[in-house]
């Protein structure tokens, strides 16, 4: 009865975790946009390309990546695999994630003036973590496909960024609570998913790692990530538990998370 009570309510909790957030991105729909058009203005006031810098930015980085590893190191892949499709498709998957992830750290900071001395829906700011970057990457993405493959792609480009939103969103709520109230944490981050991007296979292919490090593969997230976007994309191998691991993961997180933002909640106008 015990169990049966606790996987009730963890499965509440669960469901909770993932229809407030997107019943709260829909009532404040309105908000939400004026936020994200104030965020496209900061970004790129008095520059000379104005908005086109949003789309250059994350072009700009990808194109650095390429010409250190296709064009300085030379790096080919076995079986006929073109390295450029298969790097240009993970590193933006992977500069989206680590976009999300470190503005998540810091998202309660930036607009902290909105709502220290006024009534504000605090719960919708890890949201803005996810909207302006998912509209970038997947404009971004889309074009790319376009030109590497045609028109018919541009659907699984928009599919894969938004449903990765979607994966990311309980992840924004707890990086939201760490960066406020837990400093150090927020510093040693970017560190962290430097490191990470080295053991996720975007710049090498999964069998490249040694066989003593290929339990990485199984305890990160992103080479999961990885796996089913190649799959679903350029037609590679992938697996159940590519999909399982994911599943499990989101499960587990969406109610602890929002429990814990809720929580917090009430602390967070003190903490600034």
């Amino acid at each position: 009865m015990a169990i049966h009570n606790f996987i009730q309510r963890y499965g509440n909790a669960t469901w909770t975790g993932l229809k407030m957030p997107l019943q709260l991105a829909w009532r404040h729909r309105d908000l939400l946009h004026l936020l994200v058009k104030r965020d496209i203005v900061t970004r790129t006031s008095g520059t000379v390309l104005g908005h086109l810098w949003l789309l250059l930015q994350p072009a700009l980085q990808v194109i650095g990546f390429w010409f250190l590893l296709d064009v300085v190191l030379q790096i080919k892949f076995p079986n006929n695999v073109p390295f450029l499709d298969y790097f240009l498709l993970g590193i933006l998957a992977w500069l989206f994630i680590s976009e999300v992830l470190n503005r998540s750290l810091n998202v309660l900071r930036e607009f902290g003036g909105l709502y220290q001395r006024t009534v504000f829906p605090i719960a919708i700011l890890p949201l803005m973590s996810l909207l302006l970057p998912s509209l970038l990457y997947a404009s971004v993405l889309m074009i790319m496909l376009f030109i590497m493959y045609d028109w018919t792609f541009l659907p699984l480009g928009l599919v894969s960024i938004f449903s990765l939103a979607v994966w990311l969103i309980p992840i924004c709520y707890i990086l939201a609570i760490i960066g406020l109230f837990l400093k150090d944490i927020a510093q040693f981050f970017p560190f962290a998913i430097s490191v990470t991007l080295y053991v996720t296979p975007v710049m090498y292919m999964p069998q490249s790692l040694p066989d003593s490090m290929q339990w990485l593969l199984y305890v990160n997230p992103a080479a999961d990530i990885m796996a089913l976007l190649h799959a679903m994309i350029q037609g590679l191998d992938w697996q159940w538990s590519n999909i399982v691991r994911l599943v499990v993961i989101w499960l587990l997180l969406l109610g602890p998370a929002w429990v814990l933002f809720r929580r917090a909640e009430p602390h967070i106008r003190e903490s600034l």
